[in-house]
């Protein structure tokens, strides 16, 4: 079986090596493409199958893969602000300058600096159980004593709302169910504001995730400055959904939360680049990219390890291959994305008077598996281009095509 990481990267090289610039929309209903244009990227089709041998049967098959295994290996996780975060910073910089790549270098970010600290959680009635908890990215610690307070458990926001007059001095649980993660993720992200509204004193909220073996699962979240802040961690999908029928058969439930989590003063981290330069049009620029930083509770290695190293990696065979692209190939590997694409937004702000050169951007950040296609936000035309691009990938099955509404 071929590594999936290893052929992840080839939607990277072929996407990067086909790159063209973007004509005026066509009708919305179909694809219809200058003949030129596509003459133009099935050209490329001897290019793109020799990337993929390369991967995936040559001398570097199974080098991402044995890379990323290294790196988590020998880092761990790397939460933002943390020195283990720098110290795997300073030793991608070395791989890559190692690798050849151009222009390698580190851009200076302030970054959020949250500690975790320890922290527990006791059902205390109507029976004694521990409870596997994370506390979520930027929560407030308890008071040293802890809080101990009576559950309210809700499916929704909707249900918290129906039942305001009893959220005042309750840890509300937040039992939502979960669809996808971009839906469900809302709860994580909102659940200690409404909750503090009216009158919590904690939040306990479902993981976002479709599946757990009493495995809680962190992330960040987010307050409101003009409400009390109150702290928020998450639960196991088990645990909620118990919670939730002992709730709803009337019993009373009583918990003691205790975290020491507290947020220091911002810290100086750097996104990472590096580049491959174009020999036509070097100011034009194809963007590849995933995170460095992970959570301070696991290795990182699919969030977001698998994404960076997909990308960087790909440089680095295009480079092996000697193949000169004509426009900038560039790989960031952001730093404090879990906080709130804290790396992204400064790397934005730094590179404004470059938006109009960046052809092509893509980032690699909900696991790295065996490729299917792209995932696209972007004019019609764009993904009609995108289209015929995967069609150089059908000897890995990568063809598969989403256009992605996205709201800024």
């Amino acid at each position: 079986m071929l590594p999936a990481r290893t052929l992840v990267g080839t939607l990277f090289l072929v996407a990067a090596v086909s790159s063209a610039a973007v004509p005026a929309a066509t009708a919305e209903d179909e694809c219809d493409l200058p003949e030129e244009m596509v003459r133009e990227i099935r050209s490329y089709a001897p290019v793109a199958d020799k990337i993929i041998r390369f991967v995936t049967e040559g001398k570097f098959k199974g080098r991402t893969w044995n890379k990323l295994a290294g790196f988590v290996d020998k880092f761990g996780s790397r939460i933002a602000g943390s020195q283990n975060l720098e110290n795997a910073i300073d030793f991608m910089l070395n791989e890559l300058r190692k690798e050849g790549l151009d222009n390698v270098h580190g851009e200076e970010v302030t970054i959020p600096h949250w500690v975790r600290g320890r922290e527990s959680a006791k059902l205390l009635e109507p029976r004694m159980q521990t409870l596997p908890i994370l506390g979520l990215g930027g929560s407030i610690a308890t008071p040293k004593e802890g809080i101990t307070a009576e559950l309210l458990v809700v499916d929704s926001f909707d249900e918290l709302h129906h039942h305001k007059e009893q959220a005042k001095g309750k840890i509300v649980v937040f039992n939502e169910n979960y669809t996808t993660y971009g839906e469900s993720v809302r709860y994580r992200d909102y659940a200690a504001v409404e909750a503090a509204k009216l009158g919590g004193v904690a939040t306990l909220v479902r993981s976002v995730t479709g599946f757990s073996i009493a495995s809680p699962h962190t992330g960040w979240q987010d307050y409101d400055s003009n409400v009390t802040q109150i702290p928020t961690a998450s639960i196991t999908i088990e645990d909620a959904q118990m919670l939730s029928r002992m709730f709803k058969r009337g019993e009373k439930l009583k918990v003691r939360l205790y975290m020491e989590a507290k947020t220091l003063p911002p810290a100086k981290s750097r996104n990472t680049v590096a580049e491959i330069k174009g020999k036509e049009k070097a100011d034009e620029v194809v963007l590849v990219s995933g995170h460095l930083d992970s959570w301070d509770v696991g290795q990182g290695a699919m969030d977001d390890g698998g994404g960076a190293f997909v990308s960087w990696l790909s440089l680095a065979a295009i480079r092996k291959l000697d193949l000169r692209p004509r426009r900038t190939l560039r790989a960031v590997l952001w730093t404090a994305e879990e906080e709130g694409l804290v790396g992204a937004a400064s790397y934005v702000e730094k590179h404004k008077s470059e938006e109009g050169k960046l052809n092509f951007v893509m980032e690699s950040d909900e696991g790295t598996f065996t490729p299917q296609g792209l995932v696209f936000s972007g004019s019609k035309t764009a993904g009609c281009i995108l289209k015929e691009v995967l069609k150089l990938t059908a000897s890995i099955n990568a063809t598969n095509f989403q256009l992605e509404k996205v709201q800024f």
